[in-house]
This record gives C-alpha cells, sequence and structure tokens, in this order.
C-alpha cells in the first residue's frame, strides 16, 4: 500500500483554534494506524513544547520538531536526526534584529531561551496570540542576554523566532522577502500572524521516501513538507503561498479537515 506515512502539523492543522484535537481527527488517526499507517506530527515546536494529547496519539513514535531541524524517536528518547545552526550564524542575525522593534528567542536542546528584558516585556507582542504568549512564558528560559548566552555556551541551535507587534506586520512581510538575501544559509518562514521562524537551510522536514506521504499543514514552514510529499493537503485556513504548492485542500483545522482527507483515503485504500 502506498503512502503509509501521515505527515501532519499542529498548530492551524491538526490542532483547533483552542488548542485541542477534534474527536473526529483523533478517531482518523486511530483508524489510519490500525490499517498501517504511520502518523508522524510534524512542527515548530520542541518535543517538550508538544501537547501531551498529541504524544499519545495512535500509533506516534516519531516527531519531526524545529520545522524539521529534528527527528525526535519517543520510544528511545533520543533524537535520530538534527540540522543544526552554529551560535556565531544565530548572533549574527540578533545583532541584525536588534536595529528592529523585535523581540527574538532560540530553541537549544530541549530548552527555550530569550533575553530576560524581552521575557519580561513581550506581552504586547501578543494581543491576538494568547496560546503563543502563554506558551513563550511557559517553555522559555530568560538570560540577562541572549547572544552572549550562547556564545559563552558554544553549542548548537534547532531553531530561532522573532516576534513582531501588529502594528508592524508590514515589517514582517517585507523582512520575509528579504530574508534569502539577508541570511542565505538560514531558512525563513512563519506559522502564526506574528513571526518568522527560522532554521538551517539544511533541514529535513522528511526522511523517507517523499512518494510514500500525505503532509497536512497550514503555515508556510509546511509548505516545503507538503511539496515534497507525495500528496500535500492544505487546511483551508492555511496560507495562500501554502494552497497554492498543495494538491488538495481540505476542510479547516476547526473542521476537522485532516480526519476528512484520511478517511476518504483510507476509502480508496482497501486493503488486499
Amino acid at each position: 500500500m502506498s503512502r503509509m506515512l501521515l505527515a501532519f502539523d499542529l498548530d492551524g492543522t491538526l490542532l483547533d483554534d483552542d488548542k485541542h484535537i477534534p474527536e473526529e481527527n483523533l478517531l482518523a488517526i486511530a483508524a489510519a494506524a490500525e490499517r498501517g499507517w504511520i502518523p508522524v506530527p510534524a512542527t515548530g515546536r520542541i518535543f517538550r513544547g508538544i501537547p501531551q494529547p498529541v504524544k499519545e496519539l495512535p500509533g506516534v513514535r516519531y516527531f519531526i520538531v524545529s520545522n524539521g531541524a529534528g527527528v525526535y524517536d519517543a520510544k528511545e528518547d533520543r533524537m535520530l536526526l538534527r540540522a543544526d545552526i552554529s551560535p556565531e550564524q544565530a548572533v549574527r542575525l540578533y545583532e541584525y534584529m536588534d536595529t528592529l522593534p523585535v523581540i527574538y528567542d532560540c530553541y537549544q536542546g530541549e530548552g527555550g531561551f530569550m533575553t530576560r528584558s524581552m521575557y519580561e516585556n513581550c506581552e504586547d507582542f501578543f494581543p491576538f496570540e494568547p496560546h503563543m504568549y502563554e506558551m513563550v512564558k511557559r517553555l522559555r528560559q530568560p538570560v540577562d542576554d541572549l547572544k552572549s548566552y550562547l556564545l559563552q555556551k558554544g553549542a548548537p541551535l534547532q531553531k530561532m523566532q522573532v516576534f513582531f507587534r501588529p502594528r508592524d506586520l508590514a515589517l514582517r512581510r517585507q523582512l520575509l522577502e528579504d530574508f534569502p538575501r539577508l541570511f542565505p544559509e538560514l531558512a525563513g518562514t512563519t506559522s502564526v500572524s506574528n513571526n518568522i521562524e527560522i532554521n538551517s537551510a539544511n533541514a529535513e522536514h522528511l526522511g523517507i521516501d517523499p512518494k510514500d506521504t500525505v503532509a497536512f499543514g497550514d503555515g508556510t514552514n509546511d509548505r516545503e513538507m507538503l511539496e515534497l510529499a507525495g500528496l500535500g493537503v492544505a487546511m483551508e485556513n492555511a496560507d495562500p503561498l501554502v494552497k497554492a504548492v498543495a494538491d488538495e485542500i481540505t476542510a479547516s483545522n476547526n473542521a476537522a479537515g485532516v480526519a476528512k482527507t484520511i478517511l476518504r483515503l483510507l476509502g480508496e485504500k482497501k486493503d488486499p
């Protein structure tokens, strides 16, 4: 049977706007796992930031994390693959961001870090993203100065994020356009309304034959995954750039679009 792997983004895709898994999605993934399909969450989050109900989905063992910068094996409790960013690359980017009205953070190992002054004064960056604000406050460890901390520690990073206030979203759009020219060794994408997510340009989204996958996503950080997959499925609520590269469009995250496509495919792919 083809298309044996189901790769799905979390926020805006598997999860509804309240960050819950619709019951239809749970049942569909369980049905796919019973038929031998392999469900793999593919997210911009680190493993520690993935909701427990996602970790407990039937058949889930592997997690594509940090926008493809790592593949985590939950059964063996170890990272199988990594595409890292050097501290020097990170500091060069942060020095540029210091000239803009933004805040920034990073994922390093299984921890998130942010300069203390940014951590303590970040609430006005998230008036329309309360779940993101809660996640930042819960998962980021404040340090006196992130640039100095990274250079002193000397360890590679898996992901960086930059956040913009609502009044500066035009600047965000411009920076996304300019990103390949400014930082060709890095890849800038977005998953929520006010961020830019930054990974190594060498990050891998899928470590298996792409033709054997169905991939679901909504944000530009999912675009490459959908392009590589045998079947790329964009949510109805997806960014127009994601819809443009998708093979098909399903219902929104609030209408259990993931389940609708899985159940249709299971009906088409009868057991031999």
